[in-house]
């Protein structure tokens, strides 16, 4: 199970069960534009309805789709060398409207030009030549060939519930809610009658400088609604966020909705789009344009379609944007996605960013057409270019934990908004307010917070998480379990945490601890963070098994194949402390004392000769570590902060020293480990996410204190940990490892029309693991160490790992019912080792778009 943004759930759950509530009476037109000579589809064709400005224009393969809440009843298609033609529509229905185009007289006189035939491409036509000059030119018009550059930015965000029916409102469950339903636009976007119910917006001052580079983001003021104490409402924000990253069309690829989309003008996008001259425009100044259309070669790839339009000054820099991701796409919940861009002339005469517009229509099927709405607009204002300021402008950094940011009066707004608000978005704040001090709102918001994040909230504390309140393992037999923490509401400076848990088969009683003091009196989940945390822990502990992001006593990881009667009972008493810079770097002390003693079938541990037995290993030690991410972002909220993978490297690097005879530490040792993550995107091949580690013990140490290998027994798919491997099978003192886990995203799959329209996505992993156990730690010649675990017929369950690596390997189905991946997992060394699974199938949740 992976839940590593719970927070994002409950907010959307909540949005789509409104969102998806009723279908509004809409007319709705779809089709195919054929050429009428050779019926073959023809792309970039207008479509409008007759007697307004609500058009679209047809994809590459000639289809389209056209939608008004309107009474429009024709509609008009239009395109070069062929005749305008008009067709009657039924209002308020949902339609297939096919059309043949008949060309035009002039087109059939010309016959030489074959506008309207379709011939093979060529990458020698004018359309590539363009389009290689464009990429020649690309740094020059980037704001990055300046040496300094500084401009005002306002960002917004809205989130509408789209083309909801009048009659949503009559419903029982809504009724109280009305004054929501009535704060419609039906005019920003033709088509769409949109129902605000999210809005950010955040205002700031950007300065680049080139040499050393470096981009601070002053803010100026930030705004955002509010769901109250149930909802992480700034978590749901970072998410959205990530979804809409900002677009440069000059960069090589983009990422949106987790994908990563090749450019229209990348290096090496002619061997991907095709490209056709569409048009030549004039503007009131005198400069010319050209409309360069493109479509991707394959249509099944992460690529888009659209124009751009291209100066002829001799910088061939892009001047207007309209990009669309192609509907063929392996992509869930997105009917579309469009993102617009405007660029001004800049002092020197090139272009610049003026305003980018990403919008996308979400919905669980095409056939309803209610869902979700999105937009992130940015504007663009006091370009200037060249302009140097002192060291401490770049270095500083504008907090949001100012109060005062984050609560400016609506005069600020009114004054400094680099855009207009439409009517329905002026409303959004209160409404949104209103509707939070509902008791019935606050019921709902609970229930599905519990739900999918698995805390009630209860103001200054919440309790949970829910998926641990019930347990079972061979040892502990039973186990119940409730536990909970404070929140921002009880102080921003000082958070305590804390569980009870019993155990109805070994009797014990198990609790955690802990309190988490802010040094620079920001919130402990905020960058950068800068904390000293205590804590004690009292509880059952599995050897080798390490997971991600969920707790060991969650219900489902009760499930597990095999023998798993190993285990530890662990007393653990830690004091960290953790500090971080503006840069991504960060180290951390630490101080741990930890009494093991041994349950289940490790009971009691046991030196070489079996002449002694030891009922618990007391170890005290002292840890240092650094970490460097460059460039990392968060999903940040009021009780998390999580890491969003992007193409940048996370590097750490950990020293931990044994403290023989202090605190009642038995052994001294020194160990390092070193661990290097980095996703690699391969557009339009999918990404790698890999992962590279190594470690080194000095000192003669018992197995506990070895470095066990992360092992897993669930059937659950953990992408760190080795699935077919035991747990306490491997140990070393010194071991390297590599991991591959490379997600296709459909690429092979798209091309299969069954598995293209199930939406299905490849896996491919790979891992290998390179170990060794030196003579001093070899049990067999030193009698004085503990004894490798056994079975009850005396054969070995825990070994050294010797001059072959273990190896495992993976191919798997994800994407199944959009959230569900399926493993075949296969072992390919250490095969004759007992009870060991040589295959399985290994099963891992996640939502995904």
């Amino acid at each position: 199970m992976n839940f590593k943004y719970p927070f994002k759930y409950p907010v959307l759950i909540l949005f789509l069960l409104i969102g998806f509530a009723a279908k509004a009476q809409t007319t709705i037109v779809t089709g195919k534009v054929t050429d009428g000579g050779n019926r073959d589809g023809l792309p970039f064709v207008s479509v409008a309805f007759v007697g307004s400005n609500i058009g679209t224009v047809t994809n590459s393969t000639g289809h389209y789709t056209l939608r008004t809440t309107g009474s429009y009843n024709q509609i008009k298609v239009s395109y070069v060398g062929f005749k305008d033609a008009t067709y009657n529509v039924a209002p308020g229905k949902e339609q297939v409207i096919n059309v043949r185009m008949i060309p035009s007289s002039t087109a059939l006189s010309e016959v030489n030009i074959k506008s309207a035939k379709k011939t093979k491409y060529q990458n020698d036509n004018p359309a590539v030549a363009l389009i290689r000059k464009v990429i020649e030119n690309k740094e020059k018009n980037r704001p990055q060939a300046y040496n300094y550059v500084e401009y005002k930015e306002y960002d917004k965000m809205q989130f509408a519930l789209s083309n909801i029916s009048d009659k949503v409102k009559e419903k029982r469950l809504f009724r109280k809610y009305k004054f929501i339903f009535e704060n419609k636009d039906s005019v920003t976007y033709p088509g769409k009658t949109l129902l605000p119910i999210y809005l950010k917006e955040r205002l700031s001052n950007v300065y680049y400088r080139k040499n050393p580079e470096v981009t601070r983001n002053v803010i100026l003021g930030e705004k955002s609604v509010d769901f109250g104490p149930g909802f992480d409402t700034e978590g749901v924000g970072q998410y959205f966020k990530h979804l809409y990253e900002k677009v440069d069309i000059y960069d090589n690829s983009t990422l949106l909705l987790g994908r990563e989309f090749l450019s229209p003008i990348a290096n090496t996008a002619p061997s991907f789009y095709k490209y056709f001259i569409t048009d030549t425009i004039t503007l009131e100044s005198g400069k010319k344009l050209v409309q360069l259309s493109f479509t991707p070669r394959n249509t099944n790839d992460i690529l888009f379609e659209g124009d751009i339009y291209i100066t002829l000054d001799g910088n061939y820099a892009v001047q207007k944007a309209s990009l669309s991701i192609n509907n063929n796409i392996n992509v869930n919940f997105v009917r579309s996605m469009h993102v617009d861009q405007d660029f001004e002339l800049s002092p020197d005469g090139r272009y610049h960013l003026s305003r980018s517009n990403t919008f996308a229509d979400f919905g669980i099927s095409a056939k309803r057409k209610s869902g979700l709405f999105g937009t992130r607009t940015l504007t663009i204002k006091n370009f200037e270019i060249n302009k140097p300021h002192g060291d401490t402008l770049y270095k500083a950094r504008a907090e949001l934990e100012d109060e005062e940011l984050r609560n400016r009066p609506e005069s600020f707004w009114a004054q400094n908004r680099l855009d207009t608000l439409t009517t329905a978005e002026s409303k959004v704040y209160k409404n949104i307010d209103s509707l939070v001090h509902m008791p019935s709102f606050r019921r709902t918001a609970d229930i599905i917070n519990l739900l999918f994040a698995g805390f009630k909230n209860f103001g200054k504390f919440e309790i949970g998480p829910a998926s641990t309140f019930y347990s079972f393992n061979p040892v502990e037999g039973l186990r119940l379990r409730v536990g909970g923490r404070t929140t921002a509401d009880f102080s921003k400076k000082i958070f305590f945490e804390s569980y009870g848990a019993y155990g109805f088969k070994d009797e014990k009683w198990k609790y955690f601890f802990a309190t988490t003091y802010s040094l620079n009196g920001k919130s402990i989940y905020r960058f950068p963070q800068h904390y000293i945390r205590g804590s004690f822990q009292r509880d059952t502990k599995i050897p080798g098994q390490e997971l991600q992001f969920v707790q060991e006593d969650n219900f489902l990881l009760s499930f597990k194949r095999g023998r798993n009667d190993k285990y530890y009972y662990n007393d653990a008493y830690r004091i960290d402390y953790q500090s971080e810079f503006e840069n991504h770097f960060s180290y951390h002390v630490g101080l741990r004392k930890l009494m093991q003693t041994p349950a289940g079938s490790l009971y009691p541990f046991i030196n070489t000769q079996g002449t002694n037995t030891f009922n618990s290993l007391t170890t005290s030690e002292v840890n240092v570590g650094v970490r460097y991410a460059p460039n990392e972002q968060y999903y940040q909220g009021k009780l998390f902060r999580t890491p969003i993978i992007n193409q940048y490297p996370k590097l750490s690097l950990d020293y931990t020293r044994g403290l023989k005879n202090v605190l009642g530490g038995e052994y001294g040792y020194d160990k390092i480990e070193f661990r290097g993550d980095k996703r690699f995107y391969l557009a339009p091949f999918g990404f790698s996410d890999v992962v590279l580690e190594g470690s080194k013990t000095f000192g003669q140490i018992p197995y506990p204190l070895l470095n066990i290998h992360r092992a897993n027994q669930t059937f659950a798919y953990v992408i760190d940990s080795y699935n077919l491997m035991n747990f306490l099978e491997f140990v070393s003192d010194k071991s390297a490892s590599v991991i591959i886990d490379h997600h296709f995203g459909g690429y092979f799959f798209n091309k299969i029309p069954l598995f293209k329209k199930l939406k299905w996505r490849e896996t491919l992993s790979g891992k290998a693991l390179w170990g060794g156990l030196s003579a001093q730690n070899t049990p067999s010649l030193h009698p004085n160490l503990y004894q490798f675990p056994v079975d009850e017929n005396g054969n070995p369950i825990t070994y050294g790992l010797g001059k072959t690596p273990y190896i495992e390997g993976s191919v798997g189905i994800e994407n199944i019912f959009k959230f569900v991946r399926v493993d075949y997992v296969k072992r390919f060394t250490y095969l004759d080792h007992p009870d060991i699974a040589k295959w399985g199938i290994r099963v891992k949740i996640k939502f995904d778009f």
